[in-house]
């Protein structure tokens, strides 16, 4: 089948690959621009477009698609399907009606909860039982149009976004593999109206830690933002960014510090498994405590 792939961070790289080792023919892959990196504030190329390049495919890297040329190359390419995901621009009706197929989204919830972009981070900020990923018919609504195909899997009582995002990143690229060979067979389920969620985008304010929300909340905070931008305390006047953590028994003054890095919360207590001090490397809880005087309260 002729493919357009429409993509650019990393959760977007195994599904580019799983299409070309399914024998796709990508017309061309679209992404976003390289941007500014490293000390050097040098462009850089991001994740879908330095793989894409390896791989031998054509790159295409407009600022927006409103632009009358961009549609009308868009539209040459002649595509059976676009397939996108985690793309990060918006497509214009004329993007969306040019491939044959139309254009497939897959999107890492279980629609129509957690439309929007952060999907990963809210469903565990939630405390979901459980997530999953959908493969969408786009139309001109932010998530809003029919699915194809969708699979649940449980979200883990410790797991964190970068591990749930590894896992649903390679479940997406199953899944449009199959949906693409089933592509004639497959019939359209319209979203319900009920359930109906906004993952909005992730704020750096909400990154602060209240260590008097019950642990089950806090634990819930950490690992969603998890690892960016990281939820953070004040460790003895640093910013320490907390990366993993469960919670556990324990009782004291909400950010008391119990036991090693066990920290009471205002019900219950979070370990915290993973840290990182500024300007450090991120360390488990054993390399953290070391050489690092640790307060008897946090904030």
């Amino acid at each position: 089948m002729r493919l357009v792939f429409m993509g650019s961070p990393d959760f977007s790289v195994p599904v580019l690959e799983a299409l070309v080792d399914a024998g796709h023919d990508i017309a061309a892959v679209y992404c976003q621009p390289p941007r500014p990196a490293g000390r050097g504030k040098k462009d850089r190329p991001g994740p879908v477009h330095a793989r894409a390049a390896e791989l031998g495919l054509l790159v295409r890297h407009p600022v927006s698609l409103k632009g009358a040329d961009e549609q009308a190359a868009f539209a040459a390419l002649n595509a059976d399907v676009a397939v996108v995901v985690a793309y990060g621009l918006i497509l214009p009706q004329a993007v969306l009606d040019a491939p044959k197929h139309g254009c497939l989204n897959i999107h890492a919830s279980l629609l129509p909860r957690w439309r929007g972009a952060a999907p990963i981070h809210r469903a565990i900020m939630a405390g979901d039982a459980e997530t999953g990923v959908c493969i969408m018919q786009m139309e001109a609504g932010l998530d809003t149009g029919p699915v194809l195909l969708r699979e649940a899997t449980p979200i883990g009582a410790e797991e964190t976004t970068a591990q749930l995002h590894d896992r649903l990143s390679a479940m997406g690229a199953r899944l449009i593999v199959q949906a693409l060979d089933r592509l004639p067979d497959l019939t359209p389920v319209p979203q319900p109206e009920d359930g109906v969620t906004y993952a909005h985008k992730i704020n750096k304010a909400e990154a602060q830690v209240d260590w008097t929300r019950p642990a089950v909340e806090v634990d819930r905070l950490i690992r969603g933002l998890s690892p960016f931008p990281g939820a953070k305390c004040d460790m003895g006047g640093e910013q320490v960014k907390l990366l993993a953590s469960r919670v556990v028994d324990g009782l004291g003054a909400p950010g008391q510090v119990l036991d090693g890095l066990t920290i009471a919360c205002g019900e219950g207590a979070v370990e915290i498994l993973r840290a990182q001090r500024p300007g450090k490397r991120a360390m488990d809880s054993a390399d953290f405590l070391r050489g690092f005087d640790l307060p008897e309260r946090v904030g």
